[in-house]
């Protein structure tokens, strides 16, 4: 391929796209140009149609937000066909990779395209960083603190979990819990939704002085890991 050959990623989002509050902050931890051609789950519903996909009692639970920036909270079992044909889409554009704005837990998803999904990169990063300790994981929601509690039940581990939204809190918000979290002396913290900006990582990294892990930027410098060098 030709020098200054622009990467093409393709990029779904649970909620609707585009996503201005993730796409930027990810473009700048891949570290050079790429064009993010996006596809939302949500793309062409209303706001009343997607508080019919809200989560009723024993839900996956995932929380996100509409184009205008409203917070909702919607069931995966709702929009797992939604999604699926949105990677399917963009496998079909012929992007270089696909990478999921979500770091919720998906069943396979078979394509051609390479796909990233923060869930699973989260997961090995982890294990590969901490094999024993205390970790400490930031939901969006306090309705996932279940969930949160058994997606990150590893052995070795001592876990605390905690919520405060990404997308609807405020900046005492993020002290408060970055405090109460600290308070149990974790030696890692994953801020574990994408919704998590990084200012919201600066405070917890400045209020507890621990190792901090955002998944945007994870994911932005895996993409960047992986098609860098045709520039």
């Amino acid at each position: 391929m030709k020098t200054g050959f622009v990467p093409r990623i393709g990029a779904v989002t649970i909620g609707q796209s585009p996503r201005i509050d993730i796409v930027p902050e990810m473009k700048a931890a891949i570290g050079f140009e790429v064009e993010i051609v996006e596809r939302g789950a949500l793309d062409g519903l209303s706001l009343e149609e997607v508080k019919a996909l809200a989560p009723s009692r024993d839900d996956y639970v995932l929380v996100t937000r509409m184009r205008d920036g409203t917070e909702v909270t919607i069931a995966e079992r709702h929009i797992q066909d939604r999604v699926r044909e949105r990677v399917r889409e963009l496998d079909r554009e012929g992007v270089e990779l696909i990478v999921l704005f979500c770091t919720g837990e998906f069943p396979e998803m078979p394509v051609q395209t390479l796909l990233l999904t923060p869930d699973r990169l989260l997961e090995h990063a982890v294990r590969g960083i901490l094999p024993k300790g205390t970790l400490a994981v930031v939901a969006p929601s306090p309705e996932q603190m279940t969930m949160m509690k058994q997606k990150w039940d590893v052995p070795g581990l001592r876990l605390v979990a905690d919520a405060v939204s990404p997308y609807s809190s405020s900046k005492e918000g993020y002290v408060r819990t970055a405090e109460s979290i600290g308070k149990q002396s974790p030696d890692l913290i994953v801020l574990d939704c994408m919704g998590f900006n990084e200012d919201i990582k600066r405070t917890f990294r400045r209020v507890t002085g621990r190792p901090v892990i955002l998944p945007r930027t994870l994911l932005g410098r895996t993409v960047g890991e992986l098609i860098g060098g045709l520039q």
